[in-house]
């Protein structure tokens, strides 16, 4: 009997031990008890955001450069006519989005015989002019041989321009690809077509080429060009020499920023339109 008594009074005193400890909560989320020691309402976690990059993709805006009209330019109306051949010419022929560093080919009529047609595969190192003017320049090694070939953008002759891999560059303009080594400009005629989703991204090739020994057509090296796609392999002189030539204050030159948010907006819901109709 005395063990039973003794049995139960240790067990009255467990059970106030645990009673007078504060109740704990190992949720993070399931219950959190306030400073006043009441328990404070559940909380449900914030609900994933679900982002569509297919729909993100559809609603990016894709403005070819050649429909931004340049700085300097005294005649609107010339653009504006200009702009509305370029959507008729757009209505009957398909121009893919592309850029500078993308691999396309171009598929021309032979002006020399009739039926004939041309098909040539490179990379695309430059895009310039505006309006109907607007051209681009592709670059391939045939033979041990360099050969470009400029073409216009909205030239008739044109009867079909094919993206075969759809990439950016580091830099807007390649044509130092003529100092460097072949291998960088080097492609197969007979290129398949790199398949990719509609909702990607366009991948930024970080490529960074070798160039051929001095002399080269233009001094890469100096600061003005701002090449960041070649890996300079000259002597630290060198380097330094053409620091020299820098000017660090055309980067607070406002006056140089060419801001074409107004116009983009402008010239992308006329484009819309023109094409609906």
């Amino acid at each position: 009997m005395a063990a039973v008594a003794m049995a139960a009074a240790c067990g009255r005193l467990l059970l106030r031990g645990v009673a007078a400890r504060p109740s704990r909560c190992f949720s993070s989320s399931g219950c959190r008890s306030s400073t006043d020691g009441e328990t404070a309402k559940f909380q449900p976690p914030p609900k994933p955001v679900i982002i569509d990059k297919q729909r993100q993709r559809e609603e990016r805006r894709y403005l070819s450069p050649e429909f931004i009209p340049p700085r300097g330019r005294t005649d609107p109306l010339k653009f504006y006519i200009e702009r509305k051949d370029m959507i008729q010419r757009r209505k009957v022929f398909n121009i893919p989005e592309f850029y500078v560093g993308s691999i396309l080919a171009v598929t021309t009529a032979d002006p020399y015989a009739d039926g004939k047609t041309n098909c040539f595969v490179g990379i695309c190192i430059q895009r310039g002019g505006k309006g109907l003017g607007a051209t681009f320049v592709l670059r391939n090694v045939i033979e041990d041989q360099g050969v470009e070939i400029c073409y216009e953008l909205y030239s008739p002759r044109i009867q079909e321009i094919k993206v075969l891999k759809l990439e950016k560059r580091l830099d807007d303009n390649l044509m130092y690809l003529r100092d460097a080594l072949p291998e960088y400009s080097t492609f197969d005629v007979n290129m398949k077509p790199e398949s990719r989703l509609d909702h990607e991204e366009i991948p930024v090739n970080k490529l960074q080429v070798r160039m051929k020994p001095k002399p080269w057509s233009k001094r890469w090296e100096r600061p003005k060009y701002n090449i960041k796609g070649i890996k300079f392999e000259l002597p630290e002189k060198k380097m330094k020499a053409a620091e020299k030539w820098s000017q660090p204050w055309l980067e607070f030159d406002m006056l140089r920023e060419y801001d074409t948010s107004k116009i983009e907006e402008k010239i992308w819901k006329e484009i819309n339109e023109e094409l609906k109709k």
